[in-house]
């Protein structure tokens, strides 16, 4: 997508993975295209690999919830120190803008993944203060599931399907969750870059589902089997909690939550860089899965599961 609509001079992959590296350049033969082996973990070869980067998407992180929980450690060094290291990174090559994608899970979070991208995400606000008189410009971009995601539930029960499975496992039947497709996620970024003035938390206003749905979607007729909530797992999402309610902005098609803190130089986000006008939202207002109005029917997300 940014090859085709964005015509960027080079695109640059910086990852640990060489194997999905590799599998990349298979699909991707483009001579705009270059593929750096390395972790956020590791300041130096960040900031070397950042060198005449105009835009930086920080997409890293241990996102496994369970994982997390077992291995504390590393999802801190990964989540937070690395979000560290590419703010140092971005701000020594003078990067124009640097939009980390964050959860759902850092909205009042339940579990360590979610502390930690909430850490995160208070390390790329406040970036904005760090960066003084550098043009560099630091935001967060929080959405929900991305429809067949590397991890989530639609390969998981596409996988059991094709073994010939005569039920599915379900966490909790009263469970939901944001929606999001993969081309919607990645329009939003492009478009957030054009928004941004630095600081602001992006949440698209998207639909939600229910697990059921799914499943009926998926499978009609097939037989749930119930198997609890995993560690640290919720059984609605949110991504503007209530607590921040006076800070939310509502937009056209998404919400802007403001910084908690106060920048050197004063910013207006009731209107972005587009013109586009945002209102504050009602007090104590919540963005959840659970009470979101718009939910995706069986038959929309069987349509959702013939395009993918």
């Amino acid at each position: 997508m940014l090859l085709d609509r964005h015509q960027p001079r080079r695109v640059v992959v910086y990852s640990r993975d060489e194997l999905k590296q590799y599998e990349m350049q298979q699909e991707f033969d483009d001579p705009r295209m270059r593929f750096f082996i390395g972790d956020v973990r590791d300041r130096e070869r960040l900031t070397q690999a950042m060198r005449g980067i105009d835009y930086v998407v920080h997409a890293a992180a241990l996102k496994q919830v369970p994982a997390a929980e077992y291995n504390p450690m590393e999802c801190i060094k990964t989540n937070i120190h690395g979000a560290e290291n590419v703010i140092h990174a971005a701000l020594a090559n003078d990067v124009d803008k640097v939009i980390a994608l964050s959860t759902d899970k850092a909205a009042n979070p339940v579990n360590l993944y979610g502390a930690t991208k909430l850490a995160s995400d208070k390390l790329f606000v406040a970036a904005n203060n760090i960066a003084g008189g550098a043009r560099t410009r630091f935001s967060v971009m929080r959405y929900g599931n991305v429809v067949g995601s590397r991890g989530s539930v639609v390969p998981l029960f596409r996988r059991l399907l094709a073994e010939g499975a005569r039920e599915l496992p379900v966490t909790d039947p009263r469970m939901t969750r944001f929606w999001i497709t993969l081309e919607q996620a990645v329009d939003f970024v492009a478009r957030n870059f054009a928004r941004m003035r630095g600081g602001e938390i992006f949440v698209p206003r998207i639909p939600s589902i229910r697990i059921t749905d799914l499943v009926a979607a998926m499978a009609p007729g097939m037989p749930i089997r119930i198997i609890g909530i995993r560690p640290g797992e919720k059984l609605h999402e949110v991504m503007c909690p209530a607590d921040d309610s006076h800070l939310t902005l509502e937009f056209a098609d998404h919400y802007v939550i403001r910084p908690t803190i106060a920048f050197i130089v004063q910013v207006d986000y009731g209107t972005n860089v587009l013109g586009e006008s945002g209102v504050p939202v009602a007090q104590g207002f919540e963005y959840n899965s659970g009470s979101n109005p718009h939910f995706l029917t069986v038959e929309a997300l069987q349509a959702l599961d013939r395009a993918g």
